[in-house]
């Protein structure tokens, strides 16, 4: 991997074109969250139904205010947590497009833990962070493979050689009580034990 990989992908990202990144888990399929065109491309190529909401990756604490809104809890387990393989459920910034999120007010967003990630989202901005696959097929641990499976040798690719981590655990803090929807790699008594830390 080299900087001039992360730089190819970024133009790439400015075209409207999608890329592969490594995340801290599995590879993503990434696309300018602002880029309607790009966004639904992901959907098509993944064949993924347009009623399930992208999940949404940034670089940082502060980047997840570009596109949602921190409440007190999201505010905590951000800084004890992430950058990792944890998934916050949060409301949406007016900004993000409503194809992002089919339409809901709330948006998924992590930060992976992965340097190649953290560079290109750093440089770039907020990406889709959905796995690099066919929709409700597993993800490949590697991009030759993924590549095959999606039928799209030609997307831009950073290889971090194989991956096949778990999924991230994903937290709905909408609500009053933060809840687990999917359970992965953080478990719930982190989760609490950082809640009730004053």
């Amino acid at each position: 991997m080299t900087l001039n990989d992360v730089s190819v992908a970024m133009a790439a990202l400015h075209q409207g074109d999608l890329v592969i990144y490594p995340t801290d888990t599995l590879y993503a399929l990434g696309a300018d969250v602002f880029n309607e065109h790009a966004v639904q491309n992901v959907f098509t190529l993944k064949h993924r139904p347009f009623s399930l909401p992208l999940p949404v990756a940034v670089a940082s604490h502060q980047d997840i205010e570009t596109v949602a809104i921190l409440n007190p809890a999201a505010e905590k387990i951000s800084k004890a947590l992430l950058p990792g393989p944890l998934t916050l459920l949060l409301h949406k910034k007016p900004s993000i497009p409503p194809l992002v999120t089919s339409g809901q007010d709330t948006i998924a967003v992590r930060i992976p833990n992965h340097p190649v990630a953290l560079q290109l989202l750093s440089d770039y901005g907020p990406l889709t962070v959905t796995s690099a696959n066919l929709h409700s097929e597993k993800t490949p641990a590697l991009i030759s493979d993924i590549l095959i499976q999606l039928h799209a040798p030609h997307l831009v690719s950073l290889n971090a050689g194989r991956l096949a981590g778990a999924p991230s655990t994903l937290v709905d803090l909408t609500t009053p009580t933060p809840r687990i929807i999917r359970e992965g790699p953080i478990t719930e008594h982190q989760l609490l034990e950082v809640l009730s830390h004053e």
